[in-house]
């Protein structure tokens, strides 16, 4: 089939890129002919590009770091252009984004009303796409709670689709509340159809994914560090608290870093997933962006331990980054790619 996927894989984040990617090339491993539907607008690529340079706002970046920062767009712009795409179309005008057997929406937040920038955009929702099925996979309303529910007009746009499927409880219950009926969670692209294995030798460094993170935690994982002999290396952000600033980091660069490493401190959801893929021992902790996709990822795969919480015991994050994966996640893992299979076969009409 002529496959287009609709979701945010332009975005300079690595999770955004990834999971766009590891969703396509996966289809096309299926022997789809899938493509990134390739929306622009103005808006959204000025907001995009201000995040770039000020990802930590409030707080400024220094101007020691803004020509790292600018390395950084530059590669994820590079990394874009080799993926799969169609033809350019307005975001606003989703009809000129061509016909399509199926259109596949998601993965990621495609339905937050709470994003900055991407909120209640229409085309996420099916509005004026030419498809002959519409569906989604791994979709997420992000930090939009279930408890405000959802207005009557996008409840019925989303009735038009013929396959849903989601990546968190929150937007599991938000469907089941508007739509009268639950839909299947599925992994995550970079989990159901994981990157390419790299050949990066490991090394005694501790990758360090996002930014803003507590105090308390990083003056543990520092402590821990230290005391362990491991290097902390913060990828795509600066954080004062590491060893090594990498912040001009690609998305191949992010890749093979994870791989690399022998621990994984994140409070990223793509943090976690990138060390579930490679295997790492992690150590996370919740924004409030963030909180509703950590804890859903962390419980649904029997990992919620790894989500630390401020009252832990001093010790408890190095115990963490001690200690390998249980065995019990991996058995998660491959239960999981088991149903979002037969979702994919359902939704592709394969089943």
């Amino acid at each position: 089939m002529r496959i287009g996927v609709l979701t945010f894989h332009r975005c300079i984040n690595y999770g955004s890129y990834w999971q766009a990617r590891c969703l396509v090339d996966g289809l096309r491993a299926r022997g789809h002919d899938a493509v990134l539907l390739d929306h622009d607008s103005r808006s959204v690529r000025q907001a995009e590009w201000r995040c770039a340079f000020q990802p930590q706002l409030p707080r400024r970046t220094e101007r020691r770091d803004l020509g790292r920062y600018g390395e950084k767009a530059r590669r994820f712009l590079r990394a874009f252009e080799r993926l799969p795409r169609s033809h350019c179309f307005p975001l606003e005008m989703p009809a000129l984004a061509g016909d399509y057997d199926l259109v596949l929406v998601g993965s990621d937040e495609v339905w937050n009303f709470r994003h900055p920038w991407y909120s209640a955009k229409p085309i996420f929702f099916g509005e004026g796409l030419r498809a002959g099925r519409l569906a989604a996979y791994a979709a997420s309303f992000g930090n939009h709670d279930a408890n405000d529910g959802i207005d009557a007009s996008w409840t019925e746009r989303l009735g038009a689709f013929d396959a849903i499927s989601v990546r968190d409880d929150n937007s599991r219950a938000l469907l089941a509340g508007a739509l009268g009926e639950a839909p299947e969670v599925v992994l995550d692209p970079c989990l159901q159809f994981p990157p390419p294995p790299t050949d990066e030798p490991p090394r005694r460094e501790v990758a360090v994914y996002g930014h803003s993170f507590p105090a308390w935690f990083a003056s543990a994982a520092r402590t821990w560090a230290e005391k362990a002999g491991y290097r902390l290396v913060s990828v795509g952000y600066r954080n004062d608290w590491a060893d090594e600033q990498r912040i001009e980091a690609g998305p191949d660069d992010f890749r093979r870093l994870i791989a690399a490493s022998a621990a994984v401190v994140t409070n990223f959801f793509h943090g976690c997933v990138f060390a579930l893929v490679n295997a790492k021992p992690f150590a996370c902790v919740a924004s409030d962006y963030r909180s509703i996709k950590l804890r859903d990822l962390t419980r649904r795969l029997g990992a919620e331990h790894r989500l630390v919480e401020a009252d832990a015991a001093p010790g408890r994050i190095g115990e963490l980054l001690a200690t390998p994966l249980a065995a019990h996640l991996a058995d998660r893992i491959r239960e999981a790619r088991q149903r979002s299979d037969r979702f994919l076969d359902l939704a592709l009409g394969e089943a």
